[in-house]
């Protein structure tokens, strides 16, 4: 897998958890605050849309994951 394949995973990983821990209805709700991450989430994929610059990026580059197949 390369670094936007990890990007995509990590951040719907991110998301799916933010919104079980955040929605009333979810057995393992927590505090609605957690919608706030989950709306992060989501800016900065927006924001990778536009610009290719993701922080997780980032670091996933430095851990050493290729960027091409």
């Amino acid at each position: 897998m390369i670094v936007t394949d990890w990007i995509h995973v990590i951040a719907g990983t991110f998301i799916l958890i933010s919104l079980a821990l955040g929605v009333d209805s979810s057995p393992i709700f927590m505090s609605k605050y957690w919608l706030f991450f989950t709306a992060f989430v989501g800016a900065n994929l927006f924001q990778f849309g536009f610009s290719k610059f993701c922080p997780l990026g980032i670091i996933l580059k430095k851990l050493g994951v290729a960027e091409t197949r």
